[in-house]
């Protein structure tokens, strides 16, 4: 059993011990990575999120949903409304779809993480494939609220599935995406109201969290279920670790005396696993990257990928030019007038 301090050993009088103020100082960043580096850690899980729950008001996507006449903002992210009146959703999938942000530090770090072998899988909230794009692939990777990287007919009997690439060319045509075989629908694969999450994300939790030996939570509030409950089902000597601006998922007191576990502890003198790294997602990531001694490296692999990502959108744009280019030019030739015989 691990634990980033080493309580005090027990006097002849069987009485619990609490650690010293002074004691508690270990819980940080610095002894996160030291337990990385001990060769202790092959089995790390990450939970993230770092941009808002697309389905929640307030997250700023609700403010331009006026011009739809919905009978109310949720509609747009409702199964049922989606099947009657879909134009709203891939209307305002064009500013959620991937592709128009690159992934940052946070992102690439997991990618080390997993090429150094301690990564066994990261629990993310997010939908932009941003993750997938750094280097991680479907094995690595459970996608709680879905993803765009792949899209379904919603006919049950059909469900014939659809890359990232067709679905792209549907929305920026401004064409509702049918399925090529029944005429029905398709949906990208992001989880709507009414919707279950994905059953991996549930298989999966049973089986990956009694066996991890270092959780890392990443910009999320942990409030929304059942994401939130993953804090929880680490085993009680898996040290965990918060990157984000404000500490999250501590312990209700209420139901710590009802006899409910798992909840973080930062502060109680019983506080003995979880560090709390106020800050940004990336500058938490560069940080511990820093300590780990991989701070170069880490940058690098942004520069380099960003670099690639960019050459990539440039020949994208330039095909797409030409093409364009091409059809307007076929499209203002005359015909032909045919020869009378």
């Amino acid at each position: 059993n691990f634990a980033f301090i080493e309580l005090p050993k027990k006097e002849e009088k069987e009485e619990e011990v609490t650690p010293e103020p002074e004691v508690r100082k270990t819980l940080t960043l610095d002894a996160v990575a030291r337990y990385i580096k001990s060769g202790k850690c092959e089995s790390l899980f990450a939970v993230t999120a770092g941009i808002p729950d697309f389905r929640s008001p307030g997250t700023g996507l609700y403010a331009n949903l006026r011009k739809y006449d919905l009978p109310y903002p949720e509609a747009i992210f409702q199964i049922d409304y989606f099947k009657k009146h879909p134009e709203p959703f891939f209307a305002l999938a064009k500013e959620l779809y991937p592709g128009q942000f690159k992934p940052t530090i946070c992102h690439y770090f997991m990618k080390l993480l997993k090429d150094k072998g301690h990564l066994r899988r990261c629990y993310t909230q997010n939908i932009d494939t941003l993750e997938r794009v750094a280097g991680l692939e479907g094995e690595d990777l459970i996608e709680a609220h879905g993803t765009f990287y792949t899209s379904h007919c919603v006919s049950f009997c059909c469900r014939k599935e659809y890359n990232l690439d067709w679905m792209k060319d549907k929305i920026f045509s401004d064409d509702i995406p049918r399925c090529d075989k029944c005429n029905s629908l398709v949906k990208p694969d992001i989880v709507f109201f009414g919707e279950n999450l994905p059953v991996r994300f549930f298989t999966s939790m049973k089986m990956d969290f009694p066996c991890c030996d270092l959780l890392i939570v990443m910009g999320t509030s942990l409030q929304v279920q059942p994401f939130a409950g993953l804090v929880g089902r680490v085993s009680k000597s898996c040290p965990r670790l918060l990157i984000n601006m404000e500490k999250a998922g501590q312990a209700d007191p209420l139901f710590g005396l009802l006899g409910f576990g798992g909840g973080m502890d930062f502060d109680s003198d019983k506080a003995y696993r979880d560090v709390a790294h106020i800050s940004t997602c990336d500058e938490g990531c560069l940080a511990l990257a820093e300590l780990l001694g991989w701070k170069e490296e880490l940058e690098e692999l942004v520069k380099q990928e960003h670099a690639r990502i960019d050459s990539q959108d440039r020949k994208e744009k330039a095909s797409g030019s030409k093409g364009a280019a091409a059809k307007a030019s076929s499209a203002s030739v005359a015909p032909e007038p045919e020869k009378e015989e």
